[in-house]
């Protein structure tokens, strides 16, 4: 399903719909948002056999595998995106559609994250497939006539030993839609020190970083994307909390002491790219529950912290921007100035130019208003 296909989502209490908002979307991976329909057709193109060649049940299939519990289990519905991924022509027109899918849900800015190295089998190389997909973009943008902005994070595997030459990757594209670098996939047992030669050389190039830590590894895999990545943003971030303790102050409020980490993150202003959906079904807050009310998003907001919202993938989460909002604002009670707030931090934490960043935030400011 498209997002032109999607659900209205509205403000429980102003009626403002959420879908029409100004919206800025940092986590966001090009393999995890794929429409089923596209899948299907690629997928008959390329011979590739399928859970099902029906895009209702196909997207049925991705939701009911992604509500495992468990990171390693999600990860392994990409193996059905990524296998209709490894052509010019199919990059290209997933990117294209991407784009075209988060216009629709009310995206002014987003930046795609996605891994090149896992797109080779159909003999692409590194640099065709960037290209295939700025190719894709920038088709979904013209159509667009100004509608939005994006830009690539391309991605490293952590489990893998390509990262310096990705890094090296991302910066010889970083005048053609190469916007920052990061790196996914299993974190336990793979911290960001592993890649140190990559970081080293972004930092030298003064090249943006944003990793994946506090998602499925605790506090130590956050201070190594921090010390060792040089990271400007935490990709989810969520195991923050457990350097936060919480105590009762005795007159019914409560009192909240933070960790070196956690302190460094909020007095630093690094934005955490927050995933409501996608971290309770990879059992990122299991530690605290698993409900959204059980989510720590409203404290860190509370505390101060640079939250952001993101959908991590709209695929396996059957989900969009604005669904992640109105799921936020139904549990928590934001009103239209949080759900601002959140664009506002987003458009703050982003890998724009500064005078590109107050034009996106004037954008937000002005489309929150008018609602």
């Amino acid at each position: 399903m498209s997002a032109h296909d999607a659900p209205t989502y509205r403000l429980p209490d102003a009626g403002a719909v959420i879908n029409d908002l100004p919206k800025v979307s940092l986590h966001d991976h090009l393999d995890g948002g794929l429409r089923p329909e596209t899948i299907v057709e690629l997928a008959s193109d390329g011979g590739i056999e399928l859970p099902t060649t029906d895009p209702a049940e196909l997207g049925q299939w991705f939701a009911d595998q992604s509500n495992s519990g468990s990171l390693v289990e999600y990860l392994k519905t990409f193996d059905v995106t990524t296998s209709v991924m490894q052509t010019a022509h199919g990059l290209t027109r997933v990117a294209r559609e991407f784009v075209e899918d988060l216009v629709a849900d009310g995206v002014v800015y987003g930046e795609i994250r996605w891994a090149p190295e896992q797109h080779l089998q159909g003999g692409l190389t590194l640099d065709q497939t960037v290209e295939a997909v700025q190719a894709g973009i920038e088709e979904a943008v013209v159509t667009a006539d100004g509608a939005i902005r994006v830009g690539q994070l391309v991605t490293a595997m952590r489990h893998a030993d390509r990262a310096l030459e990705i890094a090296e990757l991302a910066v010889r594209h970083r005048d053609h839609g190469v916007v920052g670098f990061d790196i996914a996939g299993a974190e336990a047992g793979f911290p960001p020190s592993n890649h140190r030669a990559a970081f080293d050389h972004l930092a030298s190039e003064l090249f943006p970083v944003t990793v994946h830590a506090g998602e499925a590894d605790g506090i130590a895999s956050i201070r190594s994307a921090l010390v060792d990545g040089r990271a400007l943003r935490l990709g989810h971030g969520v195991r923050l909390f457990e350097d936060i303790q919480l105590s009762d102050a005795g007159d019914g409020s409560t009192l909240a002491s933070l960790g070196e980490v956690a302190s460094w993150v909020r007095d630093r202003e690094i934005p955490l790219e927050l995933s409501p959906q996608s971290n309770l079904q990879t059992g990122a807050i299991a530690a605290w529950g698993d409900d959204l009310a059980d989510h720590p998003f409203d404290v860190l907001y509370q505390l101060g912290f640079r939250v952001t919202v993101n959908t991590d993938n709209r695929l396996m989460s059957n989900t969009s921007l604005s669904k992640e909002l109105a799921l936020l604002a139904g549990t928590f009670g934001y009103d239209l100035d949080d759900l601002a707030a959140f664009q506002i931090n987003a458009a703050l934490g982003s890998f724009l130019p500064l005078e590109d960043r107050e034009e996106i935030i004037s954008i937000i400011t002005t489309g929150y208003a008018e609602a």
